[in-house]
């Protein structure tokens, strides 16, 4: 498995790092250089930790995990009113971005009421272009117990959290955390930032076991090849919308449109093939704002080759 660590140090010596980094098979992510400091996000084999750990104590630098880097993370309430949009789902949301995760937050078109809560096809495949989802209810058990049908056929890894913890709504998520409700006010006390914690934990948990899960039949590349590669694409490179291109655990989401780009980018080459043979893009269902990539496994490339070389025996 591959472990994401953030390098943080002075530019001495800085291109000796990227070779390290590259000798023991890992990828840089991304590079932030602040006048002479150098933020750098890698991703690097498990075993090769504590060896990079004394590479960059020989560079001045000191390096630390962030185990939701190369993740996006979708946090959702029941609707985007000030009833159920308070303060606690935006805390959630800032301080899975300080463990790495990029995230965005979305509230259902009709959650409101117990009742009444809905969501429709097009919400569930919105949050299905995520890594995982966060599900933050209310204060009332039968009313989070109801409303756990709003994420049973979700295909994400799902988190649910609440104030009660509920009773027979396990089989329906990956996780829950209780003792997070709804509350007018930031989320600043000790406990308070435990369960923030304690949240950021649980997602890491569920992330890790899908992780696992990708390394029975790895990716034929890892999404950071494919972000350095499009990376040197104009219209990305002059894109204004914030983080142009976003990693995924199992892919990619690039911030152009994807009708006037993807044969561009399908015809792109990496490792002597083009992206669209060992990639499947797709538009964003929100409005056609990005292109969604997702890599193909090892397994998928090796038998699509024979299947091809199969049609070209006479």
């Amino acid at each position: 498995m591959f472990e994401v660590l953030m390098y943080d140090g002075g530019i001495y010596r800085s291109e000796e790092l990227f070779e390290f980094v590259e000798d023991i098979g890992g990828t840089i992510i991304q590079k932030t250089r602040s006048s002479q400091i150098l933020t750098v996000m890698m991703s690097i084999p498990e075993e090769d930790r504590e060896a990079m750990t004394e590479f960059c104590k020989e560079l001045g630098g000191e390096i630390r995990a962030v185990p939701l880097a190369g993740t996006e993370i979708a946090v959702v309430g029941p609707t985007l009113g000030r009833h159920h949009m308070p303060h606690p789902i935006c805390d959630i949301a800032e301080h899975l971005r300080r463990q790495g995760a990029i995230t965005v937050v979305m509230g259902l078109a009709r959650g409101r009421g117990k009742l009444t809560s809905q969501i429709n096809l097009e919400e569930k495949m919105i949050i299905d272009e995520y890594d995982a989802a966060i599900f933050s209810l209310g204060n009332f058990k039968p009313c989070v117990e109801a409303k756990a049908d709003l994420f049973s056929d979700v295909k994400v890894p799902v988190i649910l959290v609440s104030g009660p913890s509920p009773d027979g709504v396990e089989d329906k998520c990956e996780a829950i955390v209780s003792g997070v409700g709804r509350k007018a006010s930031r989320m600043r006390t000790p406990p308070e930032r435990e369960k923030l914690d304690e949240i950021a934990d649980k997602v890491g948990s569920v992330l890790k076991d899908k992780k696992r899960l990708l390394d029975e039949d790895p990716l034929f590349v890892h999404p950071a090849e494919i972000k350095l590669l499009l990376e040197e694409y104009e219209p990305v490179d002059m894109c204004l919308r914030p983080a142009p291109v976003v990693l995924h655990l199992d892919g990619l989401r690039v911030k152009i449109g994807y009708d006037e780009h993807h044969a561009d980018i399908e015809n792109m080459e990496i490792y002597g093939r083009r992206v669209g043979d060992i990639c499947r893009l797709s538009p964003s269902k929100i409005n056609d704002s990005s292109i969604i990539i997702k890599i193909k496994t090892l397994s998928e490339v090796r038998q699509e080759d024979l299947r091809r070389a199969g049609a070209d025996d006479p």
